[in-house]
């Protein structure tokens, strides 16, 4: 095979090899008019031998002016493609032109026959273009013999799968040689797409082995999760890189290249079938309401911004005390021209004034409750402040909600509410058990969302993974057996206005969260996932469990259970009923102690507010005895 030099060849060379290529195209229109006419070529031999060197030269002006020898033949794109067309049809042009000038005020000849020229300039054409095509791939053939290129599955042959082989053949320099396509249709079984075989995705972990598979790339359009995690399990177990093909909304231009493809997040093993919600039921539901999100700068509060402001509202109030976090949140609006119904308002849910200002002035219809403190840690030693912003700031707003006529008020809470054994899990129930109290009030519907961790929030595990893991570890993880349930932050917000639209007051819905995961597995996955190896180029720490922390999650308490809802992944829970007046006495007993500072105190009444609260691993131990 013939083998290229790998340095750029001289541009001298190539406009010289540029002005042969015409010269065999002309040579070749020649042959072609003689052909068919059966004439002697020597009856024109003086009309050739007189025009060759004007032809030569305006080929070669026209080919100097556009450029055309400036670009690296081996890499020649569709622009440079356009610029040899447009050459070739100007230089064809001007021959034209002296060829009309020689007949009238020469010697009567034309210089060249009109055959002649219009033969010529699809031959120029096409010999050019063969000319550099094949220069590119005999260069990209070339590199590819000289690598050991690693052998490569691409998991779906669909229109994906063909798109990301087109793009892996055509960069020559990437390493990956195609083995085959794996795919879930069973029908595919055994057919070949474009010359390569496909698989069904259960022989995965075969051919890994059969092939020595070191690369998996997921082209797939809508994959069913359980399969993904399953294909990637494997992947994972048998040290195969795995990439994403990202959707084509996020190609550049519309444009598929391989520069894109990125690897697999965490999220990814995670996340589970898409939600399906029904858009009409939410414009319907917000369309022209004036809504007041707290905790809008958070990971949550954000998220239902994002997601409102698409169900046209009159407005969407973000209050937050974070002044950078809400000011992130504003310019991220502002880029993608959402933020035309929004509103900033910076204040704290624990300040009563502040509160009474923003609902005198934008009479909000719904209220989304985000704003709390969340960290079980940080709130087991410093169980005052869990007290005055989680219950508290959420009586601010209830009583407010019920002054000011509000519509609905959904609180997000979490399963750390459940059977708590943290201050953090109980402020939020008592929270609750406030919020479900005023429902028979007034005429607002107070309504509460219960879900566990959410996937990349602030300050949680996989986020904090990726740093440890950034810094080279070790990867910190409380006890081997610890498990909590996950959701995306997304999917979570969307359940949320799910959720408040079937409410009609006084639930805790509930939402279906999957399997729980083991900690201890989802850093060894995310290891993996970097592309090291636990033990040899990172560690699994385990530091014991924190104060308040639990080894497992619930999502109901032993008196609550479920009845379903229309969409398969609600649930609402069975709730007891609360008086309104004794709680409200109760809570204000409760916040009066924050001036106090005394924690046994403040922890010994929210104990007694909530009987099913016993703390574990934590100093608040000694108040159950």
């Amino acid at each position: 095979m013939i083998k290229l030099p790998k340095k750029n060849t001289p541009r001298l060379v190539i406009f010289i090899a540029d002005l042969f290529v015409a010269f065999t195209a002309l040579l070749m229109a020649y042959i072609i008019r003689f052909d068919s006419s059966q004439l002697p070529f020597e009856t024109e031999l003086h009309i050739f031998e007189r025009g060759l060197p004007i032809y030569l030269l305006i080929r070669g002006f026209a080919f100097y002016i556009f450029r055309i020898h400036r670009g690296i033949v081996r890499y020649t794109s569709t622009e440079d493609i356009k610029r040899i067309t447009i050459s070739v049809l100007v230089g064809t042009f001007m021959i034209g032109i002296v060829s009309a000038f020689f007949y009238k005020f020469g010697d009567g000849y034309f210089l060249f026959p009109i055959s002649i020229i219009l033969a010529e300039f699809f031959a120029c054409i096409f010999f050019m273009l063969v000319f550099r095509l094949s220069i590119k791939l005999i260069y990209s053939e070339q590199l590819k013999k000289e690598k050991d290129l690693t052998p490569t599955i691409i998991y779906g042959a669909g229109i994906y799968g063909v798109i990301t082989k087109h793009a892996l053949e055509k960069e020559a320099n990437i390493d990956g040689k195609i083995v085959c396509f794996i795919d879930d249709n069973k029908s595919k079984l055994g057919k070949t797409l474009e010359g390569v075989k496909i698989y069904h995705t259960s022989n995965l972990e075969n051919i890994i082995k059969k092939e020595n598979v070191k690369k998996l790339i997921m082209a797939i359009k809508q994959p069913d999760k359980k399969k993904r995690r399953d294909v990637i399990d494997v992947c994972l177990a048998n040290d195969v890189q795995i990439l994403n093909v990202p959707s084509p909304a996020q190609w550049i231009n519309g444009e598929f290249t391989l520069n894109q493809i990125k690897p697999v997040l965490i999220e990814d093993l995670l996340g589970r079938e898409s939600i399906k919600l029904d858009p009409e039921r939410l414009i319907n539901e917000f369309k022209g309401k004036k809504i007041l999100v707290t905790g809008a700068a958070g990971s949550i509060g954000s998220e239902i911004v994002r997601q409102l402001v698409s169900y046209d509202p009159e407005i969407v109030i973000m209050l937050d005390q974070a002044e950078s976090a809400i000011y992130d949140l504003e310019i991220e609006l502002k880029t993608k021209k959402t933020d035309s119904c929004t509103e900033t308002v910076i204040g704290d849910i624990r300040n009563l004034d502040r509160l009474k200002n923003v609902f005198e002035t934008f009479k909000p219809d719904m209220i989304f409750h985000a704003a709390a403190y969340k960290h079980v840690p940080l709130m087991e030693n410093n169980p005052s402040e869990a007290l005055i912003t989680n219950v508290l700031g959420t009586k601010n707003l209830v009583d407010l909600a019920l002054k000011y006529d509000v519509e609905r008020f959904i609180l997000i809470s979490t399963d750390k509410a459940v059977n708590p054994t943290n201050v953090m899990g109980c402020s939020k129930r008592i929270a609750e058990i406030y919020s479900q109290s005023a429902n028979q009030l007034g005429k607002t519907k107070f309504i509460t969302t219960r879900f566990g961790n959410v996937l990349g929030s602030n300050g949680s595990v996989i986020p904090l993974f990726k740093k440890q893991i950034a810094n080279g570890g070790p990867l910190t993880v409380t006890d081997k057996d610890i498990t909590r349930y996950f959701m995306t932050i997304p999917e979570a917000c969307q359940l949320v206005l799910e959720a408040e639209s079937m409410g009609n007051g006084g639930e805790i819905f509930v939402f279906d969260m999957g399997e729980s995961v083991k900690i201890y597995d989802l850093a060894k996955k995310m290891i993996k996932l970097s592309g090291l190896e636990l033990d040899r180029d990172i560690q699994i720490k385990f530091t014991g469990l924190r104060p308040g922390e639990k080894l497992y999650e619930e999502l109901l308490t032993n008196e609550e259970n479920t009845i379903e809802t229309h969409h398969p992944q609600i649930l609402v829970a069975k709730v007891r009923d609360y008086n309104f007046e004794t709680i409200s006495k109760d809570i204000c007993l409760l916040t009066s102690l924050f001036e106090s500072q005394n924690n046994s105190l403040i922890v010994q009444k929210m104990k007694e507010i909530v009987p099913e609260y016993k703390s574990n691993n934590s100093i608040f131990e000694k108040l159950d005895q």
